[in-house]
């Protein structure tokens, strides 16, 4: 075992874009403690996925209670003292994992990376909030010795596709978006143009969203009624597998495109204003940005542009 101690704890809340993104760091986290045990405490939407995973013996739930719901928090409390980890990556470094640390009596706090005030292997650096997620991962797991992230490897996560009886060639458009944030979803009029000039070009539209594209998809199907609805029919598998075999996948800056970008999917990611993605877009082996200040003014065109189809 290449790590120091055999009683390993990492933490990872999400979204869902951040889990992906953190598969890498998973990945050698793994690969440098070799047989420890190696717990992860994440969010219920994604603990049952990453168990598939094989990186972690254990997946706990965290339920995120509030400093006042004493009936959660001191139970959690318990749980994490208890296991006596040896070390602890806290690759969500948000004010909640940190007030975490102060959990441990201080003779018996673990070995920390993060950036906790007091712990042991302290990202102190000053780029950490200037830098794009996976950067920022990889730096920080370099001060605890970890000095190789390998490339994201999702092929655990495949699911069989075959009750949705999709044809060979297909596209994913992914129209949705946080519900809070309107400004980051290109208009669903556009998707709609773009998914019936996909159709007459022998590619099939294959939409993926959830309750709150309801309305998007709806106008999309509108438009080109030959596209396929895999609305809130899809989980974290599917998705992975829908992008692994897709010719293309074009959507918002939003969690299912991280996924799909990093199985290998040729992805056109659009971005707005509201977000920067020199610190958060998509990553893998061909990710295209499209950014516009504005979502509206980007032009149907834009975007087909950046579809290299042949002719």
């Amino acid at each position: 075992m290449a790590g120091k101690g055999r009683n390993i704890l990492v933490i990872k809340h999400g979204a869902l874009g951040d889990v992906i993104l953190a598969q890498g760091p998973f990945q050698a986290i793994r690969a440098h403690h070799g047989d420890a045990r190696i717990v992860l405490l994440t969010t219920r939407p994604f603990a049952a996925f990453l168990e598939k995973s094989g990186l972690f013996d254990e997946v706990w739930i965290d339920e995120r209670p509030k400093i006042w719901q004493l009936s959660k928090l001191i139970p959690l409390i318990r749980k994490l003292r208890k296991e006596r980890f040896d070390r602890v990556y806290d690759l969500q470094t948000s004010t909640r994992t940190n007030s975490y640390f102060s959990f441990f009596p201080k003779r018996r706090k673990p070995e920390w990376c993060g950036i906790a005030k007091g712990c042991s292997h302290p990202h102190d650096s000053p780029l950490r909030t200037k830098i794009h997620t996976i950067e920022r991962h990889i730096d920080q797991l370099k001060v605890a010795g970890i000095e190789t992230v390998p490339t994201p490897d999702f092929s655990w996560a495949m699911a069989d596709l075959s009750r949705f009886s999709l044809p060979a060639n297909y596209a994913l458009l992914v129209p949705g978006g946080s519900a809070h944030r309107p400004e980051k979803r290109w208009p669903a009029i556009r998707f709609a143009e773009l998914a019936e000039y996909l159709d007459e070009k022998g590619i099939t539209p294959v939409l993926i969203g959830g309750k709150a594209e309801t309305e998007a998809i709806a106008k999309i199907k509108e438009t080109c009624p030959g596209a396929v609805d895999l609305s809130s029919k899809t989980d974290f598998g599917d998705i992975a597998s829908l992008g692994a075999g897709a010719a293309l996948a074009v959507g918002n800056d939003t969690g299912p495109l991280h996924l799909i970008s990093a199985v290998g999917c040729k992805t056109v990611v659009l971005f707005s204003r509201a977000s920067d993605p020199n610190m958060s877009r998509p990553r893998g082996p061909d990710v295209r940005v499209l950014r516009e200040d504005n979502l509206a003014d980007l032009s149907l065109g834009h975007v087909i542009g950046e579809l290299d189809l042949q002719p």
